[in-house]
């Protein structure tokens, strides 16, 4: 087989200097840019910006309009404990990996504290609040105290809303299961092993 030194215009043919590549790239990139910016200005106008002051935004909070005006900027987790009666959901991390901030999204769990007030309008929301009906608490809540779940407190509204979630998409779950749908969230007080009891004690929660 020959050898690519075989050919004497090989050196012509294969020299690329690193300077003449990213130029090349950088000449295409820009072009390709052209073009879709083109096409964009061809299907519309560009979004309105919004801000960089408060805004006005209705969230759907546990089935209830809330109507607010926020700085584009400022998160879910903000929103609702600073202009509302939620308060149960705790900042803690701030960077969504301890879950105190856990709330229900459209029927999935998420950090409010990494979702903006203003992305969440048209959802429904669902908080530690809305979950026990009058004095009757929801059966994830009951089975909290039940098996003795929580030490401080300070984490439970997150794992109760984790735990509602996992039990709305699993009636029945496994351990596996179980510890998968709370592993983001973090306990400091290290009462794991009876937050686990609490979540497997639980059977056949409706979905929200």
């Amino acid at each position: 087989m020959a050898r690519k030194d075989d050919h004497p215009d090989s050196q012509d043919r294969f020299s690329v200097s690193r300077r003449d590549f990213l130029k090349t790239a950088g000449l295409t990139s820009l072009a390709t840019g052209g073009v879709g910016v083109a096409e964009a200005d061809a299907q519309g106008a560009a979004p309105r910006a919004v801000g960089p002051g408060e805004v006005p935004i209705q969230l759907m909070v546990n089935g209830r309009r809330v109507d607010m005006k926020v700085e584009p900027r400022v998160t879910l987790l903000d929103a609702l404990r600073n202009r509302t009666d939620n308060t149960g959901i705790k900042r803690v991390c701030d960077r969504g990996s301890c879950g105190a901030c856990t709330m229900i999204v459209d029927g999935r769990a998420i950090y409010a504290c990494s979702m903006l007030a203003i992305e969440a309008q048209g959802r429904q929301i669902r908080t530690v609040e809305g979950l026990a009906a009058g004095t009757s608490l929801h059966p994830v809540q009951q089975a909290f105290c039940d098996k003795d779940g929580l030490m401080c407190g300070f984490c439970t509204p997150g794992f109760v809303m984790a735990a509602v979630a996992l039990l709305e998409k699993h009636p029945n779950p496994t351990l596996a299961q179980a510890r998968k749908g709370l592993d983001g969230n973090i306990c400091r007080c290290g009462t794991y092993a009876r937050v686990l009891d609490a979540a497997l004690s639980v059977k056949g929660v409706a979905r929200g």
